[in-house]
């Protein structure tokens, strides 16, 4: 899917473009970022954008279920991009970055990814420049909390100021769409350790912080119940990805979210975030 570079820069402020599945290197006389016309409002580039149909009921749609599976030997090879050397994660380790997504949809509709599957923009999937494909991640909207699960299958975006391209669904479930980009942080699972759906109950979940070390995220959680009149049962430890995360939840409608993040905020002199499952 989109092998010709030349293309590629016309597209890379808002579009996912991706290297062949084999060694490849770009044309030296590649078009560079700044030559890129501006964005039509919505954040899409020229003839891209949302379907015309799309399914109904996005928000519904299951995120991506991580699992072990293996490598694609071809789409994990080093490669070049507009002049820019990329090499590809080749095993799955912890990873954690901040910034910016972008989305792609139906210009790319149904072409081939760098995995070598058809694009499907109402699916769960992602590109990442170097993330090993196939692999997942878990992408949450730093200004919401709102947070997705997503497959890893493809490659881009190749722009600076993106660190990762959004299927049409992932990013309308964090609410990007409209306006084409989003600050977000994207964390690499671990299949054998994922903290999926399965593990916790569907419904919004306060998060209060997240610790490398769990004796930390004890101490809060316990200070949480202690100072919020919490039992038992209102406060976890999610250990994934090499963080516990202290969680109270989960609430079934967002504004007892909203309440318990305003009694954090007075008791505990937090700012913690709403996490949506």
């Amino acid at each position: 899917m989109r092998w010709h570079l030349t293309v590629m820069a016309a597209l890379i402020l808002s579009a996912c473009a991706s290297p062949p599945p084999r060694p490849a290197a770009a044309p030296s006389s590649a078009p560079v970022a700044a030559a890129v016309p501006p964005l039509k409002p919505g954040g899409y580039y020229q003839d891209d954008g949302p379907g015309d149909h799309p399914p109904p009921n996005l928000d519904g749609v299951p995120d991506a279920v991580p699992r072990r599976e293996p490598l694609n030997p071809y789409a994990n090879r080093m490669y070049v991009a507009l002049g820019q050397t990329y090499v590809p994660e080749t095993e799955l380790k912890p990873f954690v970055e901040e910034g910016t997504a972008s989305w792609y949809g139906r210009k790319f509709n149904g072409g081939r990814t760098s995995s070598g599957e058809a694009y499907d923009m109402y699916a769960m999937t992602a590109a990442h420049p170097t993330l090993p494909i196939p692999s997942y991640a878990r992408v949450t909207a730093m200004d919401t909390g709102k947070s997705v699960i997503v497959r890893i299958n493809d490659r881009g975006p190749f722009h600076s100021n993106r660190i990762i391209d959004l299927s049409y669904t992932a990013a309308h479930k964090l609410g990007i769409t409209g306006r084409g980009q989003g600050r977000v942080r994207v964390e690499s699972i671990d299949p054998d350790k994922a903290d999926v759906a399965g593990q916790l109950p569907p419904g919004v979940y306060v998060q209060l912080g997240a610790f490398s070390q769990p004796d930390h995220a004890r101490a809060l959680l316990d200070r949480a119940r202690q100072d919020l009149g919490l039992n038992e049962s209102q406060g976890r430890i999610v250990p994934a990805n090499g963080l516990h995360r202290v969680t109270l939840g989960p609430f079934f409608a967002e504004d007892e979210a909203d309440r318990i993040i305003r009694r954090v905020r007075e008791a505990l002199k937090l700012q913690p975030i709403k996490v949506f499952r």
